[in-house]
């Protein structure tokens, strides 16, 4: 019983640390994803310092604020298969979720679908209490996004794309899905007990069989 009790745990702690990067501490990004999937820890060669899970993962967010959203296209990660894939990194000062984030992991392997619910309100990035500088990495793509700005503006992603490696763009959103490689917050101090911790996602998290 206790060793698919640890590989569960350790499919979460792989998701968890997809989601939230560093703001987990880098040596457990690479214990749970190296015993998880028997790959090495690092990611030579790739635009992610880190080696995702080969199964993306699926975000929606109803309403959100990115501020200082920076794109690079066509960038190459490497995932914990060893396989590789082609994509876009964007690059927040900080992300707000003003409505709804959910974010589920269908597993794969005989790994069970993790889903991280946040209801309400929440950010990744932005400063800390001594305003040092943190920010989100996010490798993946965006299949439907809506820019609020004096009208709602759906199937902006293409515009995003072309825009986001000249110029910084801030703008509210909604109707925000994408399928997501990675998601990387950073700060200074991400101590898990640390009122600077960049990650303040309040919600649930549910593992189904």
């Amino acid at each position: 019983m206790r060793r698919p009790r640890l590989k569960r745990a350790l499919w979460v702690a792989t998701v968890l640390t997809v989601v939230a990067g560093s703001a987990v501490g880098p040596g457990r990004v690479a214990e749970a994803a190296g015993a998880l999937w028997r790959a090495e820890p690092t990611a030579p060669g790739s635009d992610a310092p880190f080696l995702p899970s080969p199964q993306p993962l699926r975000v929606t967010i109803d309403e959100m604020v990115a501020k200082s959203m920076r794109v690079k296209n066509d960038v190459t990660i490497r995932l914990a298969d060893g396989t590789t894939r082609v994509t876009t990194r964007y690059t927040f000062s900080q992300l707000v979720v003003k409505d709804h984030m959910k974010v589920v992991h269908p597993g794969g392997d005989g790994g069970p679908e993790v889903t991280i619910d946040v209801p309400d309100q929440g950010t990744l990035g932005g400063y800390d209490g001594l305003f040092q500088p943190q920010e989100t990495v996010m490798w993946g793509d965006i299949h439907q996004v809506c820019l609020n700005v004096v009208v709602r503006i759906c199937g902006v992603q293409g515009l995003l794309n072309a825009f986001g490696p000249v110029i910084p763009l801030t703008a509210g959103a909604s109707d925000f899905d994408g399928t997501i490689y990675a998601i990387r917050a950073t700060g200074n101090r991400p101590g898990l007990g640390s009122t600077n911790n960049p990650v303040h996602l309040p919600g649930s998290i549910s593992v189904a069989p």
